[in-house]
């Protein structure tokens, strides 16, 4: 038992107070796991936190990464998506740290028509992203206490994770200004303009991702930051569907972790920051 309570993460409010916004959200958080899956899905999150998982100090780097989970603004794929991505980016020497951000409301075992998705997101998706910009001013903020350098933040999500991701790349002010962004698989919006100070960009998508969120979404990610002069590189496999996330299923995007792994030691993220 005390082995395992050392490895569980510390978890930490995003907001000082309550989140700006939805201050009179009080239903409770939920987890479920399947029954069509094996996946843990949080769902009815109005409280954001992040939960903070810190590398063997023999191998640090000083380079951190802020994780957003997917799942449609409805639920969070905490694992699949976020826990299972921190340990792989510890075993890497990277700091990490998985965001769980506001979702829209949903009823146990009810499905949702798609008018009202489409009304929740427009009512989360503002507030996902000010969770995501928190989280970022967060971990830079604490970047002495956990062994970070300041200038190696990143952020990396998926689906409508990678919608957090990319809109803190796309918007943010000094404080939570990502040093590098990853969406994967991500949904974003039709118009993309990279700010003056944009940062390098990873992107993994699949060629048969038939979701809401297809292929060309981070192609154009991809040719907005080209344009604007600014570092990018983009993987698009054959195979993969949506939602791949860091699941193994014998095809060539299982390796898309060592990519991103082999284009942070490409940008010098790798070796130890002093």
């Amino acid at each position: 038992m005390a082995a395992a309570a050392a490895t569980e993460p510390k978890v930490i409010a995003v907001w000082p107070g309550s989140p700006p916004g939805s201050e009179s959200w009080n239903y409770e958080e939920r987890e479920t796991t399947g029954p069509q899956d094996t996946m843990r899905r949080v769902s009815n999150v109005t409280r954001p936190t992040i939960a903070v998982y810190l590398p063997d100090a023999s191998i640090a780097t000083g380079t951190a990464v802020v994780i957003c989970p997917g799942g449609g603004f409805r639920w969070l794929s905490v694992d699949n998506e976020g826990a299972d991505v921190a340990r792989w980016l510890n075993s890497i020497g990277v700091a990490a740290f998985v965001l769980k951000y506001r979702v829209m409301r949903t009823e146990a075992g009810v499905e949702m028509e798609r008018a009202k998705i489409n009304e929740g997101r427009k009512i989360v998706e503002p507030m996902a992203l000010a969770d995501g910009q928190q989280a970022m001013r967060l971990v830079r903020a604490h970047a002495g206490e956990w062994g970070i350098s300041k200038d190696r933040i990143g952020i990396i999500g998926f689906s409508a994770g990678g919608l957090v991701a990319s809109g803190v790349a796309l918007q943010h002010d000094a404080e939570s200004r990502p040093d590098f962004a990853a969406p994967i698989y991500p949904d974003i919006p039709e118009n993309v303009t990279p700010p003056a100070d944009a940062a390098p960009l990873f992107l993994v998508h699949a060629n048969d991702d038939k979701s809401v969120t297809p292929f060309e979404h981070s192609v154009r990610l991809y040719e907005a930051w080209k344009k604007a002069g600014v570092s990018a590189e983009l993987h698009i496999y054959a195979q993969g569907g949506h939602g791949f996330g860091m699941r193994k299923r014998g095809l060539p995007v299982d390796t898309w972790p060592e990519r991103f792994r082999d284009w942070l030691g490409a940008q010098g993220l790798l070796k130890p920051a002093h």
